[in-house]
């Protein structure tokens, strides 16, 4: 498949978790380790980082990104749909006149990923399936099993109510969480689409120790631990 491929990492200054895309994770930040993760994938051409936040950006560079535009403060707000920030991202690449055929998301919220998890999701857009390809790991509850809603009463019901009862985990539906770990899409999909589902969608399945994804100050210890256990395994 002929065309550019660039890697976007979409890093804004505000979070729920305080300044969550510099922490550091054994010496490194989520930011930079997403920066050589995306870096190391032969194929991708440029890794370029879209951020409203001067520190960001500045750190970004550090680790070998371009900055080349800054994300405006209303595509970075906790309610703006990162969907958004990818079609801003997109147009800036157009606007530079790029042959760009293959739009890469690097989240730095995926710091265990390996190189070759984005490499195996290029894989799978090239086969020309799909407009997006997106990373799954293997869910570890079901609706159809052990999730539950409450009524008004406070009643349990199962989220999803089976055609016959499941007495054990192993009996439900094969389900899958998805992860941070990498999307790959066709540029032109995601500006004419309103979001991941309205296209052919692909995903190719991490296993749970690549996908942790950092959401909290919980999320973050686990995988250092991980990492400290590796590192002691070796």
């Amino acid at each position: 498949m002929s065309g550019e491929t660039i890697a976007f990492i979409f890093a804004r200054g505000g979070s729920s978790m305080a300044g969550k895309n510099l922490r550091p994770l054994l010496g490194r930040s989520l930011l930079a380790r997403a920066v050589s993760a995306a870096k190391a994938v032969g194929r991708i051409d440029r890794v370029v980082v879209s951020t409203d936040d001067a520190a960001i950006a500045q750190a970004a560079q550090e680790a070998g990104a371009e900055v080349p535009f800054r994300r405006p403060a209303e595509l970075a707000t906790d309610h703006a749909p990162e969907w958004l920030a990818w079609r801003h991202a997109i147009q800036w690449a157009r606007s530079g006149g790029a042959n760009f055929t293959r739009f890469v998301s690097v989240p730095t919220t995926a710091p265990l990923r390996e190189p070759g998890d984005i490499a195996r999701c290029l894989d799978a857009f090239e086969t020309g399936l799909w407009d997006v390809v997106l990373t799954v790991r293997p869910a570890e509850r079901s609706p159809y099993f052990n999730m539950v809603h409450l009524d008004s009463a406070g009643a349990a019901h199962l989220a999803t109510k089976p055609d016959r009862p499941i007495a054990g985990r192993q009996g439900a539906p094969v389900l899958y969480d998805v992860t941070t770990v990498a999307y790959v899409a066709a540029p032109e999909f995601v500006m004419r689409a309103d979001a991941i589902f309205a296209g052919r969608v692909g995903a190719v399945i991490v296993p749970k120790e690549r996908a942790i994804d950092i959401d909290d100050e919980w999320d973050l210890a686990a995988a250092e631990a991980y990492l400290r256990r590796m590192e002691t395994t070796r």
